[in-house]
């Protein structure tokens, strides 16, 4: 009880001025508030609000969405918190994060009741590729409420690619991580299957962060690839939290990748024979 009223207290004051350090005293409302970035908490707030009321359909009224493991969440640190899943849709997954995390700072961990949105979670970010969050409207909207962008080096408009490393993007995610919670999707693709992507691996390293592994199902089946289109309602949607795994500085960039593949289930022979078996029948 304690630590969800904690939540919701201001930050403690960075500023030296008399006037912004009495204000961020009293700044429940994250008004002067802003991210590693310089973007203010507030409008990122307001933008949460805004899209969680039809998204909140979307995912909980529309579809069905079990929530398990939600109790791994309860004794998270606010910051230094690395969540891991497979990747879908390029919008829904990362939506119902969001809104899973906002429920708990409520104190909320397996049902999702939408009174959240009113003072939802500010310090969540998600890596995303540039060029999808630039390619219109709703997706620059949704750049807004923390996305931190990366400059794919593999990949581009749909085709493969060989392009130098961005190198900002382990600067950026390590800002995030500092400031608060991050998701990544470590495939960098909504392909299934697909191979683990070292950049996780580097992050993980560098940062030592609290690893929490995330499964996911049902999104590809509920959705269109953007996840802004409905494909089939009624569809049961699963978010999965596994217990929080942390790395040691000894192990190899490969030890890694294998780990994280392993653990948000993107080997498993079972799955992807399934999977191949359902595309050859569609």
């Amino acid at each position: 009880m304690l630590k969800t009223l904690r939540n919701f207290l201001p930050d403690p004051p960075e500023s030296r001025q008399g006037l912004k350090r009495f204000l961020s005293y009293i700044d429940i409302l994250g008004l002067f508030q802003t991210d590693p970035w310089g973007n203010s908490l507030f409008l990122k707030r307001v933008i949460i609000f805004v899209a969680g009321w039809p998204t909140y359909w979307r995912i909980a009224v529309a579809n069905k969405l079990t929530i398990e493991g939600g109790d791994q969440l309860k004794k998270l640190p606010n910051s230094n918190v690395l969540f891991i899943s497979n990747h879908q849709t390029y919008f829904a997954d990362v939506i119902t994060f969001y809104h899973i995390f906002c429920a708990a700072k409520w104190g909320m961990f397996r049902k999702l009741y939408p009174f959240y949105l009113f003072s939802p979670r500010g310090k969540t970010f998600y890596v995303a590729a540039k060029e999808t969050m630039k390619s219109g409207f709703l997706p620059k909207m949704f750049s807004l409420a923390g996305a931190i962008l990366v400059e794919r080096s593999w990949r581009a408009k749909g085709e493969n690619v060989q392009r130098e490393v961005d190198t900002s993007a382990g600067d950026n995610v390590e800002k995030g991580l500092n400031y608060g919670w991050v998701i990544t999707f470590p495939q960098g693709t909504t392909s299934p299957y697909a191979p683990i992507r070292k950049g996780t691996a580097h992050i993980i390293k560098h940062n030592n962060p609290v690893v929490v592994p995330v499964v996911i199902d049902g999104f590809r089946r509920a959705f269109n690839k953007t996840g802004l289109s409905y494909k089939k309602r009624n569809t049961n949607l699963k978010v999965r939290f596994k217990s929080p795994i942390y790395f040691t500085e000894d192990q190899s960039l490969e030890e890694i990748v294998q780990i994280v593949s392993d653990i948000i289930e993107q080997n498993i022979p079972e799955n992807i024979a399934e999977w191949r078996e359902e595309n050859s029948n569609s």
